[in-house]
């Protein structure tokens, strides 16, 4: 849990704003943030890697919101973006377009233009037809495309095999055995101008030796390309810093950026990290209100009014995330037809899937009506939502203090289907 997200008199708070009397105000579901949180975080990498010559690239697919992208714009931060859409975002939140790294398997020719023309720092490059069809964009307009390539290390970073991405079975980045030969290819490009190399293993890692492994490998091949005269200026380490959801011990900062510094050494090389999850996943909840308690022969349901197309990691994952009370419940209270006192509870939605679950076996002692909190909710929740039974998207909410600003409204019924049509 962030510092700036705890309990007050027994009330959890988000900053200086009570999570009960917000949930009145704009209705559940809904995602409330915390800008302090999501500052602390993004300086604690900042102030780690110290006076290394560095760019922390916000990985926007964790959470795109364009108030919190603009939250870390003002801190100067860059931005690492995965499709055009997540440009055009970064963009409009006033993030530098010369502190964008665009990464991703499938770059569309269109993509690469709308970024040459906006003039993005740098390509990661995954394989050479992406590399031949990034030259040929390049020439058509004119331009250099300025590029480093993602190398996939085959290094196992222990995590869900979903979010695993360093490993020869995974689709990304370009084979140890392949990296030396395109490296040769793309500086001999004329549209093509070779920046740095990159590679990023998985997601929410908690051990800092998966990174020192991959880390050695890159700076093996920056070495043997260094031997050729292709010099490279920067080394993309990635990003993927593991947050405590439940007992996980996060990756210590401190001592991931002295290892990263140590590694580096005299090269010259500028430090690229794309930490996403690290920067927001503990600076948000989603609020969510129980509809029903329901008990079968087996098992005791909480029926919420959130469901796996609010918050789909416990479904896709089998992720778990702490669920409480808002209000911790008071002491003493004699069990009643509303309030039957502690009980183990399947946290559901109201979706018709059985794999509609926030939670499972949660000892939670609550009543109908009661307001609860999923927390670690701000990064791969909102922005991974979907519209599945016709559900709107849930609002979001950033608070400053003891200001809370809208940051998206709750989506209304008849808009998901305003751009379809009847049979004439």
């Amino acid at each position: 849990m962030s510092e700036t997200i705890g309990r007050r008199e027994g009330v959890l708070h988000v900053e200086d704003r009570s999570c009960e009397a917000i949930a009145d105000e704009y209705g559940t579901p809904l995602f409330v943030y915390s800008r302090a949180a999501i500052e602390r975080a993004w300086r604690r990498f900042d102030d780690a890697l110290g006076n290394h010559p560095h760019l922390i690239a916000y990985s926007v697919k964790a959470n795109s919101n364009l108030a919190v992208l603009d939250t870390l714009a003002r801190l100067g931060s860059g931005f690492d973006i995965v499709s055009g859409g997540e440009l055009k975002r970064v963009l409009a939140a006033g993030g530098l377009p010369e502190r964008i790294v665009f990464s991703g398997v499938g770059k569309s020719a269109d993509e690469m233009a709308l970024a040459l023309e906006a003039g993005i720092r740098c390509f990661n490059v995954e394989s050479g037809a992406e590399l031949e069809r990034l030259a040929g964009v390049a020439r058509a307009h004119g331009t250099h495309a300025p590029v480093s390539f993602r190398i996939n290390p085959d290094v196992d970073a222990g995590t869900h095999p979903y979010i695993s991405t360093g490993l020869k079975e995974n689709k990304f980045g370009v084979g140890m055995a392949d990296v030396a030969a395109l490296y040769r290819r793309a500086a001999a490009l004329e549209s093509i101008d070779v920046h740095g190399i990159d590679c990023h293993i998985g997601s929410q890692l908690t051990d800092i030796d998966p990174y020192r492994d991959a880390l050695a490998r890159l700076l093996e091949t920056v070495d043997t390309l260094a031997s050729e005269g292709i010099a490279l200026s920067h080394v993309d380490v990635g990003g993927g810093q593991g947050i405590r959801y439940r007992d996980e011990e996060p990756l210590d900062i401190e001592a991931w950026a002295r290892c990263v510094i140590e590694a580096v050494g005299e090269r010259g090389l500028e430090i690229v990290v794309e930490p996403g999850r690290a920067i927001v996943g503990q600076a948000g909840v989603m609020l969510t209100r129980v509809e029903y308690l329901k008990s079968n022969e087996e098992r005791h349901f909480a029926i919420v009014d959130a469901a796996m197309n609010d918050l789909i990691r416990p479904a896709l994952y089998g992720a778990w995330q702490a669920i409480e009370p808002v209000t911790s419940p008071e002491p003493d209270v004699v069990p009643s037809a509303e309030h039957a006192g502690p009980r183990v509870y399947d946290v559901v939605g109201p979706i018709c899937e059985s794999a509609d679950f926030l939670g499972k076996e949660r000892e939670l002692d609550i009543a109908e009506g009661e307001l609860l909190a999923v927390m670690s909710s701000g990064a791969y929740a909102a922005v991974m939502s979907s519209n599945y039974n016709t559900r709107p998207r849930a609002a979001e909410l950033l608070v400053d203090g003891d200001e809370v600003h809208l940051v998206r409204a709750r989506e209304e019924t008849e808009a998901l289907f305003a751009r379809e049509f009847l049979l004439p």
